[in-house]
């Protein structure tokens, strides 16, 4: 599981906006402010002949069409990349976008950093499920199987007292753009038990989604987990059981501060 490869054509957005040559610029400029997007590649013939950006805009002479301010000299990804190679191209050109194409040469999609950082989240996480799959499978003596799946998120029984509300929203921030990873999910017997993803999992419950995405790991079985006797002492049943902590910071995010506070000083 750990070992799938991942390619570009796996996180690419596929609507893409272009223009043309002949687009005029002020027409981009009205396009910017629509869509929110800085750049877009230049079509002409169905193949990518350039890409036009805000700062092309800003900081060329003026040109009343794409053609006269456009980057000609760019870099394309195929859409069967291996997306660490294309990780390695945008880092060492210092780009952070690629329009992508098929073997015709013709515009498939765009890849950016934040595609690169949504795929290095979503690859990490199965790690995880490996070894905690593993773990049960040693723990009980028995064979588990594995799929990825979406769970009714109102099936979820969550095994944490706590999330903090900075995390909560960056992670409502990530589902919004369908950045957020999947929740590990343990089923035995008729019940769905979180591992881990209490945030986002929340986070998708109070957004009012019907299901979370989950690497869901069957026993075959019903085993009462540990986690789940832990959670029953503690009357953790449902995720209005959880508290949202306010007045203190997700670990993760004290330590980041409190690194920038110590470096602050030293200077």
């Amino acid at each position: 599981m750990s070992g799938k490869k991942s390619f570009v054509k796996d996180y690419m957005t596929k609507n893409v906006i272009s223009v043309s040559p002949n687009t005029l610029t002020e027409e981009v400029i009205e396009l910017m402010r629509e869509s929110n997007h800085n750049s877009y590649p230049v079509v002409e013939n169905d193949k990518v002949v350039g890409m036009v950006t805000a700062f092309d805009i800003v900081s060329k002479p003026w040109a009343d069409t794409v053609k006269g301010i456009m980057s000609t000299k760019l870099v394309v990804a195929n859409q069967d990349l291996s997306i660490n190679d294309a990780s390695r191209v945008m880092f060492r050109r210092g780009i952070s976008r690629m329009p992508v194409v098929n073997e015709e040469g013709k515009l498939v999609g765009i890849i950016t950093n934040t595609d690169m950082v949504r795929s290095h989240i979503e690859r990490s996480t199965p790690n995880k499920v490996d070894y905690f799959k593993t773990t049960l499978e040693q723990l009980y003596g028995i064979k588990t199987t594995l799929k990825h799946m979406r769970v009714e998120t109102n099936k979820l029984r969550p095994t944490q007292d706590k999330v903090y509300a900075d995390e909560l929203e960056g992670r409502t921030y990530e589902l919004k753009r369908g950045l957020a990873e999947p929740a590990i999910v343990v089923k035995t017997g008729d019940r769905w038990i979180l591992v881990d993803g209490h945030h986002r999992a929340v986070a998708s419950s109070q957004q009012g989604y019907e299901t979370v995405d989950s690497y869901v790991i069957d026993l075959g079985q019903d085993i009462k987990l540990g986690m789940e006797k832990t959670a029953d002492k503690a009357g953790i049943k449902t995720f209005d059981d959880i508290e949202i902590i306010d007045d203190d910071k997700h670990p993760l995010i004290a330590l980041t501060e409190s690194l920038q506070d110590q470096e602050g000083k030293e200077e």
